[in-house]
């Protein structure tokens, strides 16, 4: 199962190509804010940017279709932005603001969205697998051609429950396409350092699982290898594994200093491999878009943005009565998702 290498570009529209570069945008842009929010102390608690990672979960959402499913673990604000949920209730959520998602009792790692088939967001590594393969069980249980798309690290590939969840998946051939978004630093430890393994993605091997090794920088590889990940599900051929090669330009999370890699290592992927610059260049380059409409976009995306951190700034607290609010379910037979 050797890892297949996009040799060329999948052909693509311009308004395509601009909607990934307006994805992207709007991710990079959204989370600079949330750090510029957090420095002043109105996010509490953990906060995970997204930033440098915007091609892969933008590409993969574009290969998906409407009632497919997204699980996650903390770093989930970009996974929230690209499957459609509003700017304004992530970012109330992010302060614990009423008009957030959770009503501002998740915060950051704990938000969900019904509506949008978006199941979080966990804060213990590697919880999301098992309860990804669950969602997908539910979709092969109710016949809906649905596909769950299950996100986690190169530090929750170590994790024993990920194999687990493996070998069941393909046992029961579910519907699941799990994507390890190897950003090379599991919190600070170097993927190096941590597994003598040259990739995660063949590890599925041992339970007859396919997958390939994907560049996550470029937004039209993820998408093209979503495409064949996603085709492979629906055909009721059982999972498949996708290791999207990407990379962080923030620390773990906002507390984490990164002083575990060089400025000049991370500045050398800002400046050669940025997967936002890379659509751009291609926009101007093949006369898709002009400077002006490309700053016509950068200036829609920061009045989102903005608005969004004025509608949580003016979003009040919740009540105390809250604190006792969701705690059980309504009813003991609730709808399948």
């Amino acid at each position: 199962m050797a890892a297949r290498k996009t040799t060329k570009k999948p052909n693509v529209s311009a308004e395509e190509l601009k909607e990934h570069y307006r994805n992207m945008l709007l991710i990079r842009r959204f989370e600079e804010k949330a750090g510029q929010l957090y420095g002043m102390g109105l996010i509490g608690g953990f906060c995970h940017l997204y930033i440098g990672q915007e091609a892969v979960v933008v590409g993969l959402e574009a290969a998906a279709e409407e009632g497919d499913k997204r699980i996650t673990s903390y770093r989930d604000h970009g996974h929230m932005l690209a499957c459609g949920m509003d700017p304004n209730g992530v970012m109330a959520e992010l302060t614990g603001r009423e008009g957030g998602y959770s009503k501002g009792k998740g915060g950051s790692m704990h938000m969900f969205s019904k509506e949008k088939h978006f199941y979080g967001g966990h804060g213990i590594v590697a919880a999301q697998v098992p309860l990804g393969a669950g969602l997908a069980f539910a979709d092969k249980y109710n016949g809906n051609d649905r596909v769950t798309f299950i996100y986690f690290g190169d530090g929750a590939a170590n994790q024993g429950q990920v194999y687990e969840t493996y070998n069941m998946a393909e046992l029961w051939m579910l519907p699941a396409v799990f994507v390890i978004e190897n950003n090379q630093y599991a919190m600070g430890t170097s993927t190096k350092r941590s597994t003598m393994s040259p990739s995660y993605w063949e590890r599925g091997a041992a339970y007859g699982i396919p997958g390939e090794e994907v560049d996550g920088m470029d937004v039209l590889a993820v998408k093209e290898a979503g495409e064949k990940a996603v085709a492979h599900c629906r055909a009721g051929k059982g999972p498949y594994i996708l290791e999207i090669k990407t990379y962080r330009y923030r620390g773990h999370s906002m507390s984490d200093p990164a002083k575990y890699r060089t400025r000049e290592e991370v500045q050398k992927m800002r400046d050669e491999r940025d997967p936002i610059e890379a659509v751009r260049s291609m926009l101007l380059t093949g006369k898709h878009a002009t400077e002006d409409d490309l700053k016509a976009i950068d200036k829609e995306i920061k009045d989102i943005v903005n608005k969004s951190a004025d509608f949580a700034k003016e979003s009040p607290e919740p009540a105390l009565e809250e604190l006792w609010t969701d705690i059980y379910a309504d009813e003991l037979t609730q709808e399948a998702p």
